[in-house]
């Protein structure tokens, strides 16, 4: 973990809703994982007073930089769209617990909704660099924000498209799909974020074909460090509940172990 003063090098409406950022990470001098997180200061004053947390979208170590993209939701994100190329921006990080690659896993399924896609992009991301496949399951309400859809496939991604708009992403709807991806495919792990609707059924469908799967969890924080105990949720721990600081013992976390209420 590492705070740094990050120069902006681009700062974006790319649709709607939703905004994408890059920003100078030569200062960092650390490795950053698919999954982490950092707390970002969303402007230069006192209101909002705490920062807001964002993980990667993309890890650019070659050129290094590093990509958030984020949706516009409350006074944090909005002050973080009058940011220009140039400006500095406060961050503090990487923290958290990223996802993990097992050697044998040459195909994964990741399924993700909204903002939880641009989690699992940098997956995505590492996976193609490690020459596994993926077959994702996008879920937005829009087309409009399925931002990522590109950008997966550019890694060699299978995706496919849910919406509401489309009347195709309830639960139902993503079940079967699911169940024909894995009659097509040979799933070794899986992936989420974004919907705990959606995390419940890949819990029971990756339960119920025998593999791994992790979760990518999203909460409101308040230091993004452990000490505020603002982050919690529930996992099972060899067969008794306790409760864990998502920004410390996460975000990532083996979904079976995950209580999802």
């Amino acid at each position: 973990m590492k705070a740094i003063m990050a120069t902006i090098l681009s700062n974006e409406q790319v649709s709607d809703r939703y905004w994408h950022m890059v920003v100078d990470a030569s200062a960092l001098n650390t490795e950053v994982r698919p999954g982490q997180f950092f707390n970002v200061r969303c402007g230069d004053q006192l209101h909002p007073f705490l920062r807001r947390p964002f993980s990667i979208y993309r890890i650019n170590p070659d050129r290094k930089t590093l990509e958030f993209l984020y949706l516009v939701k409350g006074l944090g994100t909005q002050r973080m769209t009058a940011m220009k190329a140039g400006e500095k921006i406060d961050l503090l990080g990487p923290l958290g617990t990223g996802f993990s690659l097992e050697p044998g896993w040459d195909t994964i399924l990741l399924l993700a909704r909204g903002v939880g896609i641009a989690t699992l992009a940098a997956l995505a991301q590492e996976a193609a660099a490690n020459n596994v496949r993926s077959v994702a399951i996008l879920s937005a309400r829009s087309r409009n924000d399925l931002l990522a859809a590109e950008l997966l496939q550019g890694f060699g991604a299978k995706v496919y498209k849910v919406t509401e708009e489309d009347g195709n992403s309830s639960v139902d709807d993503v079940r079967l799909l699911m169940n024909n991806i894995f009659q097509e495919h040979e799933i070794k792990a899986a992936f989420t974020c974004g919907s705990k609707r959606l995390s419940r059924l890949m819990q029971e469908i990756s339960m119920e074909k025998g593999i791994p799967a992790q979760i990518a969890l999203e909460e409101h924080m308040g230091c993004a460090m452990g000490v505020c105990f603002a982050c919690v949720c529930d996992v099972l721990d060899q067969g008794e509940t306790r409760t864990v600081r998502v920004c410390r013992e996460g975000p990532v976390f083996p979904l079976d172990k995950v209580v999802l209420a």
